[in-house]
C-alpha cells in the first residue's frame, strides 16, 4: 500500500531512483525537485572528486614518476612501532632522506597496531603507512584497501629507510609480495610433554596451512615470525583449515603462546 510518511524504523520501498543506491548511502526528503537535483550534482562531484583523489594516492612503486611529472612534491608517511625508540629512529633517518625534489614528512608516530585511525589519517593526508614490528589491527586492511592507502611493514629498520631511498630514485622494485593466506586465534594453550606447546585455536579468516609461514601478533605487535609445525582436527593431521572451523596449531621453535594471541599465515609471491 502507498504510504505518505514514514517514521523510524518504518521499511519502504522508494521507486523512481535514477541510479542503484549503496548499502550506506544517506537518502534527504527536500522540499522540491530543483533542489533534490542541486543536491544530487553536489554528492556526484564529491565522489567524483574523491575517486580522483584515490587514482592520485602516493605509493612507493610510482613515487618517482609522480614527482618527475610534477604531481608529488611531498612524501608524508606514518609510522607505528613496537616500542617508541625505533619510531624516533625511523622518523630521523627518513626525515633526512629529503631531496631538492622532494620533502619527506614524518606527519605522525606512534606504537602499537596499526588502526583504522592511522588509514584515516593517512587518506585525508595521502601518506603511505610504514610499520616496524607490528601488524594491521582486525578489518584494517580492508579500510586500507577501500582507501586505497599503501602499508609497508618492516622486521628490520634498515630495509625501511632503504626502500624509501629507492622509491625517490625510481628504483624501487620489490621481488616479492607477501600474501596472507589465514588468520587464527588462540582459544587455549596446551603444554604436551615431548612435543611443546599446542594453541587450541579459532580460524577467524582465510585457511591455515600446515608448514606455511606464520607470525605470532600480540596487540597488534609482532613477536615472532617462524613456520607452522603441526596442524590437528582433533586427533588427525591435516593440511588445511578454513574459516570458521577450530584447530590444534604447533609452531616450530616457540612455545611463549598466550590466550588471545593471533596466528597470521603469509607466504611470498614473486612480483
Amino acid at each position: 500500500a502507498r504510504v505518505k510518511e514514514a517514521g523510524p524504523a518504518f521499511p519502504v520501498v522508494v521507486l523512481g531512483l535514477n541510479d542503484v543506491p549503496r548499502v550506506g548511502d544517506k537518502m534527504a526528503v527536500v522540499e522540491s525537485a530543483k533542489f533534490a537535483r542541486y543536491v544530487g550534482e553536489l554528492r556526484q562531484k564529491k565522489a567524483r572528486e574523491e575517486r580522483l583523489s584515490r587514482e592520485n594516492r602516493i605509493k612507493l612503486a610510482d613515487l618517482f614518476k609522480q614527482v618527475t611529472e610534477g604531481q608529488a612534491k611531498d612524501l608524508n608517511i606514518i609510522i607505528k612501532a613496537d616500542v617508541q625508540g625505533s619510531s624516533g629512529a625511523m622518523k630521523d633517518a627518513l626525515e633526512r632522506l629529503s631531496t631538492a625534489e622532494v620533502k619527506v614528512n614524518v606527519i605522525h608516530t606512534g606504537v602499537g597496531g596499526i588502526t583504522e585511525a592511522d588509514v584515516n589519517l593517512a587518506s585525508a593526508s595521502n601518506a603511505i603507512i610504514i610499520g616496524f614490528h607490528v601488524r594491521p589491527m582486525p578489518n584494517v586492511e580492508d579500510a586500507a584497501k577501500a582507501e586505497d592507502v599503501e602499508i609497508k611493514v618492516f622486521r628490520i629498520i634498515y630495509d625501511a629507510i632503504d626502500a624509501v631511498k629507492l622509491a625517490l630514485k625510481g628504483m624501487y622494485e620489490p621481488e616479492y609480495e607477501e600474501e596472507v593466506i589465514g588468520r587464527a586465534e588462540v582459544r587455549k594453550v596446551y603444554k604436551v610433554s615431548g612435543v611443546g606447546v599446542i594453541c587450541g585455536s579459532y580460524v577467524t579468516n582465510g585457511s591455515v596451512v600446515r608448514n606455511a609461514s606464520v607470525r605470532i601478533i600480540r596487540d597488534g605487535i609482532e613477536i615472532f615470525e617462524g613456520k607452522t609445525g603441526s596442524l590437528k582436527r582433533f586427533k588427525d593431521d591435516v593440511k588445511e583449515v578454513h574459516t570458521g572451523y577450530e584447530c590444534g596449531i604447533g609452531v616450530e621453535n616457540y612455545n611463549d603462546i598466550k590466550e588471545n594471541d593471533i596466528l597470521e599465515f603469509f607466504r611470498l609471491k614473486e612480483i
